[in-house]
């Protein structure tokens, strides 16, 4: 919930207030205070809708098990010069859209009561790098991150579905995160993939939409779980064979994506 203090002639206040549940304990807190003018929040108002779903797919996110509480962060185009991003030092679980920050394509934070997450210079770059899409996500599915750890490809032709949407993932070689040089790698990736496995990190897919983005979060993850029973399977050498398609059907798939 948000509160909004008149600070006298046309500035206001904004205190911020979250209550939610970390690890079963009920926690509150209030966010650091900022002054903005009136017609800033009123522009700002006009992305409640935008800011919401950022919110929701967040905890929808955490809820299928795809970060933690504290990892991840989902950003979405608002207009040619803004983007909304979650926040830094929150419950991933329990955002609402008033904790969804909002900051230009310059990187300047224009809800400075809110930490921006430190992977905002990453979200930036991607969508500057593909004026295409509108929707970043990211996060560490477990069975994908593990794949970037050990270097091994994850293989999306064990299903006609993880194919057509994914093809090959990039792969992004490691930068610590919140860089610039993390943020530079994931960009270079996205020219030629919208999955991108960041080495000893996590992976980030793009999208035309929030949907779209998450989706292909979850095929990559399945793609991941499957990777790894098959390959376990066949390690036991007790006649287990695995029948991905072949460079004809892969060849097929992709006619029938680009028409």
């Amino acid at each position: 919930m948000q509160k909004l203090l008149i600070d006298g002639g046309p500035s206001w206040r904004i205190v911020p207030e979250c209550t939610g549940l970390l690890n079963g304990m009920l926690f509150s807190f209030t966010a650091k205070t900022a002054t903005v003018h009136e017609e800033e929040l009123m522009d700002i108002e006009r992305f409640a809708s935008e800011r919401k779903q950022v919110a929701a797919l967040m905890s929808r996110l955490y809820t299928c098990r795809l970060t933690t509480t504290s990892g991840g962060n989902i950003s979405l185009r608002l207009t040619g010069d803004l983007f909304c991003i979650t926040p830094s030092k929150l419950d991933k679980a329990n955002l609402t859209g008033e904790l969804i920050a909002i900051v230009d394509m310059d990187g300047n934070n224009l809800t400075p009561h809110l930490s921006l997450s430190i992977e905002s210079e990453m979200h930036r770059q991607a969508l500057l790098t593909r004026p295409d899409i509108s929707a970043v996500v990211h996060a560490h599915p477990c069975y994908a991150s593990a794949f970037t750890a050990m270097k091994r490809p994850i293989n999306t032709r064990l299903l006609a579905e993880s194919w057509f949407l994914i093809e090959e993932p990039a792969f992004a070689p490691y930068a610590r995160m919140g860089t610039p040089a993390l943020a530079d790698a994931v960009a270079t990736c996205l020219a030629s993939s919208n999955v991108v496995l960041m080495e000893n990190h996590g992976v980030l897919t793009v999208g035309n939409s929030l949907i779209e983005a998450f989706d292909l979060i979850e095929v990559l993850e399945n793609s991941a779980k499957m990777t790894f029973i098959t390959e376990s399977l066949a390690a036991t050498r007790n006649g287990w064979d695995t029948s991905a398609l072949d460079a004809e059907r892969c060849d097929e798939l992709m006619r029938m994506k680009r028409g």
